[in-house]
Parts: C-alpha cells; sequence; structure tokens
C-alpha cells in the first residue's frame, strides 16, 4: 500500500491525527468541526493565553459553539499546545495563521514563514500539510513545498501539500466552517486527492480545482469581486452626495431588476481581514509581471479613502450649523466591521475615531459586541448607552448597523444622527434629525 493510500485510508476510519496551527477566526472552527468528525485534535498557537482558555473548554470565537468547545476538550478530542514538536505525531497539519500587510501595503508572509520554520524539524513521511492562510498566487509551490521537502521527502509520494482557503463570514447565521463549499488544490494531482479525501470528512461539499495555484487564485478573486463592487457603489455614493440624490433609494431601486445585477451597499470604508488586505496580494504578485491591477488600485484607492470622506462630511454638517468639530462632543456606534461580530480588524470606524481626535473632537463609542479596544498604549470602554447619555453628544455617527441596538432611543434622544450604514431606514426608523450617508 501507498503512503497516499495508507493516508486516505486513516482518514476514512479517522485514524489520522490532526494539528490546527493559528486558532483565531479560521483556526479555531477548522479545528472543533475536525473533531467533531472525529479526528483527534491539536491546537497549536503562539498565545498561551488562547491556549489556556481552550484547555479550560472556554470559547473566544463568536462563530464557534461554546457548548460543543467544551464538550469537545471535556472528551479528549480537542487540545492546545504552544510546542510544535506535536507535528511529529499527526497526519494532517493545517496552517490557519494571519497574512496582513506591511506598511508598504505588501504582503507580510512572516507568520507563514514563523510556522513552516517552526515544524520544519518535525515534518515526516506521511503527512498533509495543508495552507488556508489566504495569500498570493504561488505561495504554496514556492514557498511551503520547498520547505516541507528539505529533508529529502518527495511531494505527491511521501508528503502531500494543498491549499483550500478559508471562507469564513464572523456572524453568519447560516454559512460557516461546515457547510459551506470548500475548494482544495494540491501540489499535484495526488496531493489534491489526499487533501480532498481528509476535507471531505469534515466539510460538507469540496470543490476540487486543477492546482494549489489555481485555489489560491479562486479566493483573491472571491474577495477582489466584493473590494470592486463595493469601491463601485462607494463612488456612487459620492456621485450621489456631488448630484442630491439618496445613494440608498438608487441601489434599492436598482435591486429590484431579477437578473444581470447584484446590491452591493456603500460605508464609512472597508473592514475584516480579507476584503481591505487580499486583492493587495493580487496586485503585488502581477507586479512582478510587469502588469498593473488598475481595477483593484482603484478599488482600494476609493475604498481607503472613505474614512476620509465620512469625516468631509461631518465637517460640512457642523459648518452647516456654524459650529466647528473641534470642540464638539461625537459619539461612533459600532466598532465592529460588520453587525452583531465582535471583530475589529481594519474596521473603518477606527480610522474616523482617529480622523475626527486629529481634528479636535472628543470622541466616545458604544458597541454591544466590542466592549473595549486599544488605542497606542491605553485602553478605550464602550458607554453605556441611555438618554442622559446620548443627549451629551453633538453628533451620533452611525458606523456599524448592530441589530441588538435600541435605535429608537438613538433617535429620539440625539440632537443629530449621521446614519452612514443607512440601519435607521433598514430597521424602518425615521426622524428629521438623520442626515443619510
Amino acid at each position: 500500500m501507498t503512503i497516499k493510500e495508507q493516508l486516505i485510508e486513516m482518514f476514512s476510519n479517522r485514524q489520522a491525527k490532526v494539528a490546527v496551527i493559528g486558532l483565531g477566526y479560521v483556526g479555531l472552527p477548522l479545528a472543533v468541526e475536525a473533531a467533531k468528525a472525529g479526528y483527534q485534535v491539536i491546537g497549536i498557537e503562539v498565545d498561551s493565553n488562547k491556549v489556556n482558555l481552550v484547555n479550560q473548554g472556554k470559547n473566544y470565537i463568536g462563530d464557534v459553539k461554546d457548548e460543543e468547545l467544551n464538550q469537545l476538550v471535556s472528551n479528549g478530542k480537542l487540545r492546545a499546545t504552544l510546542d510544535y514538536s506535536e507535528i511529529q505525531n499527526v497526519e494532517v497539519v493545517a496552517i490557519t495563521v494571519p497574512t496582513p500587510l506591511n506598511k508598504t501595503g505588501d504582503p507580510d508572509m512572516q507568520f507563514i514563514v514563523s510556522a513552516l520554520d517552526k515544524m520544519e524539524p518535525f515534518v515526516h513521511q506521511g503527512m498533509l500539510v495543508t495552507l488556508e492562510s489566504t495569500t498570493y498566487p504561488g505561495t504554496t509551490n514556492e514557498l511551503m513545498v520547498p520547505q516541507l521537502t528539505r529533508n529529502g521527502l518527495k511531494i505527491g509520494v511521501d508528503i502531500f501539500a494543498s491549499f483550500s482557503p478559508e471562507r469564513v463570514d464572523p456572524g453568519n447565521p447560516i454559512y460557516h466552517t461546515q457547510n459551506t463549499p470548500k475548494v482544495v488544490g494540491g501540489s499535484t494531482s495526488d496531493c489534491c486527492e489526499v487533501a480532498i479525501s481528509f476535507y471531505q470528512t469534515v466539510i460538507q461539499n469540496v470543490v476540487r480545482v486543477s492546482s494549489a495555484t489555481a485555489a489560491e487564485m479562486v479566493k483573491l478573486y472571491e474577495n477582489t469581486f466584493r473590494a470592486i463592487n463595493i469601491g463601485l457603489v462607494n463612488e456612487l455614493a459620492i456621485i450621489c452626495d456631488v448630484l442630491g440624490t439618496d445613494v440608498w433609494e438608487i441601489v434599492n431601486a436598482a435591486a429590484t431588476k431579477p437578473f444581470g445585477f447584484m446590491p452591493f451597499y456603500p460605508g464609512p470604508g472597508l473592514g475584516g481581514h480579507c476584503i481591505p488586505i487580499d486583492p493587495s496580494y493580487l496586485a503585488w504578485k502581477l507586479r512582478f509581471h510587469n502588469y498593473r491591477a488598475k481595477f483593484i488600485e482603484l478599488a482600494t484607492e476609493i475604498n481607503g479613502h472613505m474614512p476620509e470622506y465620512v469625516i468631509q462630511r461631518i465637517i460640512r454638517i457642523f459648518n452647516n450649523l456654524q459650529r466647528s468639530v473641534k470642540g464638539s462632543k461625537i459619539l461612533l456606534m459600532g466598532m465592529a466591521y460588520k453587525a452583531d461580530i465582535d471583530d475589529v480588524r481594519e474596521s473603518p470606524a477606527l480610522d474616523v475615531m482617529i480622523l475626527l481626535k486629529k481634528l479636535g473632537a472628543t470622541v466616545d463609542y458604544y458597541d454591544p459586541h466590542v466592549p473595549s479596544i486599544r488605542e497606542e498604549n491605553h485602553s478605550i470602554q464602550s458607554i453605556a448607552l441611555t438618554s442622559d447619555k446620548l443627549n451629551e453628544y453633538d453628533l451620533v455617527v452611525i458606523t456599524t448597523d448592530h441589530k441588538k441596538v435600541d435605535y429608537q432611543l438613538v433617535i429620539d434622544h440625539s440632537k443629530l444622527i449621521f446614519d452612514t450604514r443607512n440601519a435607521l431606514q433598514k430597521l424602518g426608523y425615521k426622524g428629521n434629525n438623520v442626515i443619510k450617508l
């Protein structure tokens, strides 16, 4: 029996052990699903606090059910560690570490490189290593495979490598790790077969593509599609402002077309780990081929400008009142980048807060899902939302449309509201003190 056949058999009877490197928004849900599927799962983390929480059965990710994590830990199906040497005892390694941009806007591969460096001494024959971190096309074959084969192992024969992009949508009530279709591409055909045989035991629907590079490209296309269309509608919001029309009316009317149109909605900017960042990975890679990704660059410019546009609108609001932003008191409603989650990564609300403070405003925030945020060297706490507190602010800016917020309270006790998310109209509330993006 070949090594490939041995692995496939081990997956079918759940005898394989699985290590997940990185227990964040992608890794912990994947570890939980693999453990639920019957595997012994080890989560490897550099954050000792996360390791301790997992081993205590305490959840810190919104998309993971508290009782499921606790049960899996109690039953010995899932545990966490700081020790990379555990990899010598597993058959599957899934790498789910962050892939941010550096200060120059180029891909920052330090977390992938670090994970590969730390696991290299423990890489052995009879392993599947699958990368789920979003990255530029070519990473699996150009970066990961050479490191996995340094000790003489042959790719597709002794050891198997694949790319399978994460498709996490925090807070989505319908689609989660297990029932979101999983794209898989391998470094070789046999690599892909081994990877699919694993993922099919954990994920409901697995989609095979021709190569790891194709799988990497799929992820970037998905997020570039969203980034470009959001850039288009954000520019539409600016155009509608110039022409004196309501962007929300335009988009909602266009959305009644039953074919050839998909509605996207404007906002104060892009947030989350994927959409503001992933298109830049593709644009960066293409520069090595002397090609400019013009759509991506333009959308990035427009979306990146939206927090400043929000500030310009706020300045105009205060000018119309013959007042100055400097010395005013402003409340931001929502720090998370989307509704009803605790994720503030790349959130445009953070940029809006910083820009307002630079203009001399006193800025507070309210977010029921984000009790505190770090700003430079200190922590800022979410305020308690009361009628008396709302009366203190010259302007309330809705930067996230949380469903649990009592917006009637906000309308009744705010002097002026700048609704960048159209949250009030979507919830059926109206008021003369409301200005829309």
